[in-house]
């Protein structure tokens, strides 16, 4: 936006003359992904597609996501695709995912897009009768100036079954209004009828309250027990003999040593890792963390079984993983790395774990340290996160907090730097990091290779920009429409604005092959 001034000699005042554009909405991109600028009460407004909501309700400029992902090519039939509308409005858009269609109207131009798997979005002019078809999301959308010929945009919405009865909204709300109709004929009996449900309800009721009295007192301690159920805390002197006085190291990071050790009263084998760089929280609020993350329980995490809090000791105990860490499964001799298959299950296992951790926990927790070493792998070779010595825990009412840098260099998100909240989307950069290196089977970071190769996620945008793909696969088994989905889900997750990262929800449903990727912006 540019704006002319006029500076008066006398009144030593200036004042605007001119504005170039004269219109706001004409400025190109000046609301994002899935919105399309208007004016309100003469101010210029961004407003969101139907079926989204803004990123960030304080910044509508900061563009707009779908509230459910459409179903696209995917046989899973818990959604199903409707068409809405927007009038008259235009958009800067990429190329069609189809030819365009001559089509005499609009309806069946929306029909053609909801018929199309890989088809988001179709716009219809009406004095042309075209019809093109787009995948989201949208951008550059502003509402039609006067002069402008009239068009209609439809945009696919996806919604969820009623899972209880198989149909779709519309469908029940019809079943529903029939059931409305069968008014009972004669009032007098519903009413006798419903007077004597009463009366047994009601001395049903007092009944099971007598008898079961004792049975609440006792369940209510058995609630208060199983709320104990926690990590156990340990002593200082019974990690030392558990370790033999550490004797055997298997592992150190940027935060403190592991050791293998045996409990000696059940002969579990456990590793012992001693926190050496933490911020001294208290001894409350480290009991209080602990005990909340020794609750969770996932098949992709890796169990917490205790702690040692006494003196200036820190301790982290949790079982051991027999098969190492995921670093030294990926970062192997070209002979021993994993297969594609094996690779694209890993990174689902570690996917599924982060997004338990970020919205299934009854404390939604920020591991603040996703890396291929904090990636363990058990017995059957199935991925565990580990290491939330130093995790950050979310009240209920918490989207973000403020913290200290915590993590590993190479794997922290831009915003570590920027003395701004954090959110869960840390933890996104972080895998898309991991992501990347699970894919290319090598360190983010590679000061031996080529000049072009050797920041990984660098490379990888060049080679996607190129249509190069082919260069990072190590084996002829990769699947490469399945490469591309997984490499565009990885440069995604490294936006440097952290409202464009998906959640991890969403990485699983496009790792899983569900719906379409769009392109991703240059990270």
């Amino acid at each position: 936006m540019l704006y002319v001034y006029a500076y008066d000699l006398l009144e030593n005042t200036s004042k605007v003359i001119k504005r170039i554009p004269d219109n706001e909405c004409a400025v190109k991109g000046i609301c994002g992904l899935n919105s399309y600028c208007t004016f309100s009460t003469q101010k210029q407004v961004c407003l969101c597609l139907p079926g989204s909501d803004y990123v960030n309700a304080e910044d509508t400029h900061a563009g707009c996501q779908m509230n459910i992902i459409p179903n696209g090519c995917s046989k899973d039939d818990t959604y199903y695709n409707i068409m809405g509308d927007l009038e008259n409005v235009w958009w800067l858009l990429k190329q069609p995912v189809s030819p365009l269609l001559t089509l005499t109207n609009k309806e069946d131009c929306r029909d053609s897009c909801l018929n199309d798997c890989n088809c988001g979005a179709a716009r219809y002019t009406e004095n042309e009768e075209k019809c093109a078809r787009y995948s989201l999301p949208l951008m550059f959308g502003r509402k039609a100036w006067d002069n402008e010929e009239p068009s209609v945009t439809f945009i696919k919405i996806a919604k969820r079954r009623n899972t209880s009865t198989g149909l779709d909204d519309v469908h029940q709300t019809v079943i529903n209004k029939k059931e409305f109709r069968g008014v009972p004929l004669t009032v007098f009996v519903a009413i006798v009828s419903g007077l004597i449900i009463f009366i047994l309800v009601f001395v049903s009721i007092i009944f099971r309250c007598l008898v079961g009295r004792n049975r609440m007192i006792w369940r209510s301690k058995e609630l208060a027990l199983a709320d104990e159920i926690g990590p156990r805390s340990f002593s200082y002197r019974e990690l030392y003999e558990a370790t033999e006085g550490y004797k055997e190291e298997v592992g150190k990071g940027a935060f403190g040593t592991v050791f293998r050790g045996t409990l000696p009263s059940t002969g579990r084998l456990v590793a012992v890792k001693r926190l050496e760089r933490v911020v001294e929280d208290g001894d409350r609020e480290f009991q209080t963390e602990m005990k909340v993350i020794g609750r969770t329980h996932h098949r992709n995490l890796v169990k917490l079984l205790g702690y040692c809090n006494e003196g200036s000791n820190r301790l982290l105990v949790y079982e051991f993983m027999t098969n190492g860490s995921l670093a030294d499964l990926i970062f192997k001799a070209d002979q021993d790395r994993p297969h594609w298959k094996e690779r694209l299950r890993i990174a689902l296992d570690v996917a599924r774990g982060i997004s338990y951790l970020h919205e299934d926990c009854e404390t939604h927790i920020i591991h603040c340290d996703i890396k291929p070493q904090n990636i363990l792998m058990d017995d059957h070779w199935t991925a565990k996160i580990s290491d939330f010595g130093v995790s950050k825990l979310l009240m209920p009412t918490q989207t973000r907090t403020f913290t200290g840098v915590r993590g590993t260099r190479g794997y922290l998100a831009p915003e570590w730097y920027n003395n701004v909240p954090i959110t869960v989307k840390t933890d996104v950069y972080s895998f898309g990091i991991v992501l990347l290196e699970i894919l290319c089977c090598r360190k983010s970071m590679e000061l031996e290779a080529d000049k072009d190769e050797v920041i990984l996620s660098e490379w990888v945008n060049s080679c996607y920009l190129a249509g190069e793909l082919e260069k990072l696969t190590l084996d002829e088994d990769v699947n490469m429409v399945e490469f591309e989905k997984a490499v565009k889900v990885g440069l995604w997750c490294i936006q440097i604005d952290p409202a464009l990262r998906p959640s991890m929800k969403n990485v699983i449903i496009m790792l899983e092959g569900c719906g379409e990727i769009s392109s991703p912006l240059r990270p």
